[in-house]
């Protein structure tokens, strides 16, 4: 049922109410409820797996680790915002000796009001009503109203009720976290004046869309968009020769997870001509078994997407074929590096589903040239042998991506403190990660005070707050 005009305006009242009290809650007190919420996702999991299986057709032991995964950001967000060096308390001493006269500034970070979340499709729980989006927003101190996923809207509207339940009974304000659905009802949310930022994860096209929505507003908000990415992996001569079927396999295994639908998916992967790479790919292609996507309009793409491909002049296909009927099989193709540089717009193509693009290069010179072609990306990954020259080549990759592997494969974004999932256009509309504890940056904004009473100071920026929290004063960090 779509959300109307009139619903949608009670909703944003409601999250406007209880924006000053999100802003002004305790450390211990926001903690809490971050918790209470993950407790609440994990007594339900039983109710709420099945529920998501049965629309997103991702199996229960997927969506079982999904909800470990979500409940667990939750929890990372409740210690980050115990710790509190996400807040950047700055304390300069006034100094009148100084020319010209210095004041006392003191300098934080706050919440910005309330956020627009749009969940996505391919990771219902851990990206969707009480994902990554949602759960830094709050532990910013930000409610939030959610724009459900079309793709699983039974699962969105019990995952919202049992987390907004679940903070009001541990403290929280009424519309601390609420939901809206249809296109119409997202489209007004990121244009309501009372929304100060919003978090997507979705196609560029949907992305791009509500991204100038948000920044054509009267007041322009911050829009954190994930949106596409073909996460290029580059393979060396050496690499290929010490280790080429361990790679293979490892790359087989990654864009084939979750039937080729990661954001993280190695879609081109750049090989050296005339090794045995290719053949130990098509060898284990026919042995990985296809499944259904997501969606049926998720389904009607990726054949259309082979088909693209297929259609230069310059790709064959090494392995597998192009899907037929509802279960998309995986497809590896093939091009040169000469063809990607002069086609990116073509070859570099993100496509949702269990397919790879494997380019041929014969020099550096070749690689570097169709490297510059690629598009702004979550990750890159670099596989190489001690002692190979690969400087430029990571500088290149580096330049394109947040995240740099040098063993491993991308699939699988680890929550911590130090991961950075995000990267140039058209991996994301901003330079921020929406995963792992700096994700909390994109909701918050600086406000420095000065001359400021003690007691009319926030509470983290008081002198008997700072004694227990880091900070830096006059330049010099400071470590409880």
């Amino acid at each position: 049922m779509n959300t109307t005009l009139d619903e949608l305006n009670e909703t944003v009242a409601a999250a406007a109410s209880a924006a000053p009290i999100w802003a002004r809650s305790t450390a211990s007190d926001r903690a809490a409820w971050l918790r209470a919420a993950a407790d609440a996702l994990d007594a339900a999991s039983d109710e709420l797996v099945p529920i998501a299986d049965r629309e997103t057709r991702l199996g229960e032991a997927r969506l079982r680790g999904e909800v470990g995964r979500t409940t667990g950001q939750l929890r990372l967000f409740a210690t980050v915002v115990e710790e509190g060096s996400y807040l950047e308390l700055t304390v300069d001493d006034a100094d009148p000796a100084a020319t010209p006269p210095r004041p006392e500034l003191r300098r934080m970070l706050v919440p910005v009001g309330p956020v627009a979340v749009f969940s996505a499709s391919n990771f219902p729980f851990a990206f969707s009503v009480a994902g990554g989006d949602t759960a830094s927003a709050l532990a910013s101190g930000a409610p939030v109203i959610v724009k459900a996923h079309s793709g699983h809207i039974e699962l969105s509207r019990r995952t919202a009720e049992i987390v907004a339940d679940a903070l009001v009974a541990a403290g929280a304000p009424v519309g601390s976290l609420a939901l809206v659905e249809g296109r119409e009802a997202g489209n007004a949310l990121v244009q309501h004046p009372v929304i100060q930022a919003a978090g997507f994860t979705g196609s560029l096209s949907g992305g791009r869309a509500l991204f100038d929505l948000a920044t054509g507003r009267p007041d322009p908000i911050p829009f954190y968009g994930e949106l596409g990415s073909v996460n290029p992996v580059v393979i060396t001569p050496a690499a290929a020769s010490a280790r080429g079927e361990d790679l293979a396999g490892g790359l087989v295994a990654s864009f084939t997870l979750g039937v080729g639908q990661f954001c993280t998916k190695p879609g081109v992967v750049f090989i050296p001509e005339g090794t045995e790479f290719e053949a130990s790919v098509a060898a284990l292609v026919p042995a990985s078994h296809g499944g259904v996507l997501l969606t049926d309009r998720i389904t009607a793409a990726f054949p259309s997407g082979i088909d693209a491909l297929l259609a230069d002049a310059s790709v064959e296909i090494v392995a597998g074929s192009v899907s037929d009927g509802e279960v998309a099989q995986p497809i590896v193709v093939v091009t040169d590096a000469a063809a990607v540089a002069e086609r990116p717009e073509l070859l570099l193509e993100e496509v949702f589903g269990p397919v790879t693009v494997l380019v041929r290069y014969s020099s550096d010179e070749e690689l570097h040239a169709a490297l510059r072609a690629v598009p702004g990306s979550l990750t890159a990954t670099l596989h190489s042998e001690p002692g190979e020259e690969v400087e430029e080549t990571l500088d290149l990759l580096q330049a394109r991506a947040g995240r740099v592997l040098f063993a491993g494969w991308p699939t699988g974004v680890a929550v911590t403190w130090s991961q950075q999932h995000g990267g140039p256009w058209p991996a994301t509309t901003s330079l921020f990660t929406s995963v792992g504890a700096t994700a909390i940056r994109r909701f918050l904004r600086p406000v420095a005070y000065q001359s400021a009473p003690d007691a009319l100071l926030p509470l983290p920026l008081r002198d008997a707050s700072l004694a227990h929290l880091p900070h830096r004063l006059n330049g010099v960090l400071q470590v409880p």
